[in-house]
């Protein structure tokens, strides 16, 4: 019997196939002594029972059990000169940089040469059925056609007695640590247990590298790596450490820091592991030992993050990532803890990207969007032929090479087409990783795609926006702005202030990082602004123009899922807030503020002090928040002192004079809504002084009067609801302010 030659010249495996003869011959031997110590070898059943014969064979103390002791027939004098010309054709074609990956797998998981030995006698079933009938002969039994841990010692010559020997196939040993091989059917005894190689041990050796079914879904592709990004971790593990772990911040790439370390060290790529997409109640342990054990067969080393949900459910999976015999790289939100590992890890911190690489990226995918929709338009699979400065592609930039982005159209400017070779500089503030943006230009362009028409900025603020998690959304009300600086009445000087916050968290990376003024002070990137004014003087509109300026979302924080009774829960409810603010590109709101930020007063009894602590816990977590946040009150003076100083801007919000009452009521009352000629709205502004809330409750109250009686809004409908809403307010309706329209009051 012989090996069929392999079908291509691949030196891998032709060097597999050389081995694999070798074990052949060792088959052949252990056969042939087989056939001549056995009492009778023209039975027809053998394997299935005992025979008298065979029983007295094997009590005969004179001779030993054969070769399940140890190989009484030695191989051929040609065999070991076989191997070493085996191995010296393999020395020379790795000599010329061919990858024989049973020599690089034996590397990998440090085999020594008998555990090499041992995984080819288990394997050769696998790759050749032949072997199977032959090990069943051998074994006794035709149901068991693989190797038994006796026959597989016994083809590698050594006894069964060995301890040496057997110890190789037991738990904690390189071939079981690593799954190259399992040890089937343990409550056999141990001579007798089966040895298998999983199939995807097997599909490596013969160059597949397709992974396996349970962790593809787990896989990420390495993303595109820069150069100088992950010197730092770089220079780490060439020192020699195994353990990395990348703390993340806000937008962070701590998977593309470490592809570019293994790509700067010129490792093969890692395996890159999303552990967010792990089962949160399943079993995440064999996940992890087979996401390992493809780290190590592909030689490059394994990224896996966030580790956040595992470290608090399953900490003894991460100490399954952790203890590998290859280089690691975990990343995640939150601090290393010692315990996860018996190494000790090298601790960095992941910087979000610098706006340079930020806008590389949107360039990059800028461009890579236009240039599908060119191929598109040239006869691709869909899509109408692309026109404008898209249709030119990235070789028609004309300023491609600068650090930042070209202004275009964006976020609270008018919807324009955007460009490959240049985007708003307000998608920089965008705190987004470069696969996030990659991402949220993708969105941008299937939003488009649906609507039939080209990018826009609108396109990708909310391609942006799609990159949010969903976490924030469950402790706070997510609105999508909708309004815009024309939907504002107030004094210039307020409009200025707040144009100007919108500005400061528009340039904020630019005057910290860019300018150097963020210093060294522990303190949060973030952006706090209070607004202050009375009920309905419009502060919480504001707030929702300047993140629609800013083209986020406003996430209202509602007070119902912050404030508890018991205590601590308050607390714990707030850190949550912020943990998922952290990771959203969106403008934190909490309105009613001094419900939370109330002054903190002397203790009397256990409500004063516990009523502090949670004060002051809001004011340090606050002080550590990364994002933008917007506090309203309309009781400035009952906020504590010590928050003033933690506000970046504070902009009172007056009550509306007269013009400005007029104007708020010509805009309430604008669009399709009927009116009457007699609407004085000059007297309406000038009797009676509301805030822009006020006016627009007694518009609708009006609106919903006259459309019950199917009639254009009349001055005497706003009469009506302006006496109610005085009601509501606790004033009273006087003749003096009412004048010629106080008999309809009275009536």
């Amino acid at each position: 019997m012989a090996l069929p030659a392999p079908a291509t010249p691949d030196p891998s495996a032709r060097h597999l196939a050389g081995r694999l003869a070798l074990v052949e011959s060792s088959v052949r031997a252990a056969v042939a002594h087989r056939r001549r110590d056995d009492p009778d070898p023209e039975d027809r059943f053998r394997g299935l029972y005992v025979s008298d014969a065979q029983a007295d064979a094997l009590l005969r103390p004179e001779k030993p059990s054969g070769p399940l002791v140890a190989r009484a027939v030695p191989l051929d004098a040609g065999a070991a000169g076989r191997l070493e010309a085996v191995e010296a054709e393999a020395d020379e074609a790795e000599a010329v940089g061919a990858d024989l990956r049973l020599r690089r797998l034996a590397r990998a998981f440090e085999l020594s040469p008998l555990d090499v030995e041992l995984l080819l006698v288990a394997l050769a079933p696998d790759l050749d059925p032949r072997f199977e009938r032959l090990y069943g002969y051998l074994n006794d039994d035709v149901t068991r056609r693989r190797a038994s841990v006796g026959l597989a010692l016994a083809l590698c010559g050594v006894a069964a007695a060995s301890g040496s020997g057997r110890s190789r196939l037991t738990a904690g040993r390189p071939l079981l640590a690593g799954g190259l091989l399992e040890v089937e059917e343990p409550d056999h005894p141990f001579l007798s247990r089966l040895l298998r190689v999983p199939d995807r041990v097997a599909a490596h050796l013969l160059a597949d590298d397709a992974p396996e079914p349970a962790l593809a879904p787990l896989l990420l592709d390495p993303p595109p790596s820069d150069a100088t990004a992950g010197s730092l971790l770089a220079r780490g593990l060439r020192a020699g450490a195994r353990l990395a772990y990348l703390r993340e911040g806000t937008g962070s790439d701590a998977r593309g820091l470490a592809v570019a370390a293994f790509a700067e060290l010129g490792l093969p790529a890692p395996v890159v592991l999303d552990l967010a997409a792990l089962e949160p109640a399943g079993d995440a342990r064999p996940v992890a030992g087979v996401a390992v054990r493809e780290a190590r067969l592909r030689g490059g080393g394994l990224v896996a993050g966030p580790i956040d949900p595992l470290a608090q459910h399953a900490p003894g999976t991460v100490r399954l990532l952790a203890d590998v015999a290859c280089r690691v790289v975990l990343h995640g939100a939150r601090a290393w803890d010692p315990a996860w590992s018996r190494d000790v890890a090298l601790l960095l911190e992941a910087p979000p990207a610098p706006s340079e690489a930020r806008a590389r990226a949107w360039r990059l995918a800028l461009a890579a969007g236009a240039a599908r929709e060119v191929a598109a338009g040239a006869g691709g699979p869909a899509g109408p032929p692309a026109r404008g400065p898209a249709a030119r592609g990235p070789e028609a930039s004309t300023g491609s090479a600068s650090p930042g982005l070209e202004p275009s159209a964006g976020p609270g400017r008018p919807p324009g087409p955007y460009r490959p070779e240049s985007a708003d500089p307000a998608v920089l503030a965008y705190r987004l990783s470069a696969p996030q943006i990659v991402r949220a230009a993708a969105a941008a362009r299937l939003r488009a795609a649906a609507a039939g028409r080209r990018p826009e900025a609108t396109d990708i603020g909310a391609g942006v926006r799609a990159q949010n998690a969903a976490g924030l959304e469950r402790l706070a009300r997510r609105i999508e702005p909708r309004a815009s600086w024309a939907d504002l009445v107030l004094p210039a000087a307020v409009l200025e202030q707040l144009r100007d916050l919108a500005a400061r968290a528009r340039n904020r990376e630019l005057v910290l990082d860019t300018w150097g003024l963020g210093g060294a002070s522990s303190r949060g990137r973030g952006l706090t602004a209070l607004l202050a004014g009375d009920s309905g003087t419009g502060k919480t509109l504001s707030a929702e123009v300047v993140a629609g300026d800013l083209g986020l979302d406003l996430y209202v924080v509602d007070l119902a899922t912050v404030v508890d009774k018991y205590v601590g829960e308050t607390e714990k409810n707030l850190d949550r807030i912020f943990s998922q603010a952290d990771g959203v590109n969106g403008v934190l709101l909490f309105d009613e503020a001094e419900a939370l930020f109330g002054k903190r007063s002397e203790v009397r009894d256990a409500h004063d002090r516990y009523a502090n602590v949670e004060v002051a816990y809001l004011l340090q977590r606050m002080e550590r928040f990364d994002g933008t946040a917007i506090l309203t009150t309309n009781l400035r003076a009952n906020l504590d002192e010590a928050f003033s100083r933690r506000l970046d801007v504070l902009v009172d919000l007056p009550m509306p004079d007269e013009p400005d009452r007029r104007r708020l009521w010509e805009r309430h009352l604008a669009g399709g809504l009927p009116r009457g000629d007699d609407l004085d709205l000059d007297f309406l502004a000038r009797r009676f002084r509301l805030s822009g809330g006020n006016i627009r409750n007694i518009v609708l109250a009006a609106a919903h009067r006259a459309a019950a009686e199917g009639r254009a809004v009349t001055m005497a409908d706003l009469v009506r609801g302006t006496d109610r809403e005085y009601r509501k307010l606790g004033h009273l309706s006087t003749e003096a302010e009412f004048g010629p329209y106080f008999e309809l009051v009275r009536s």
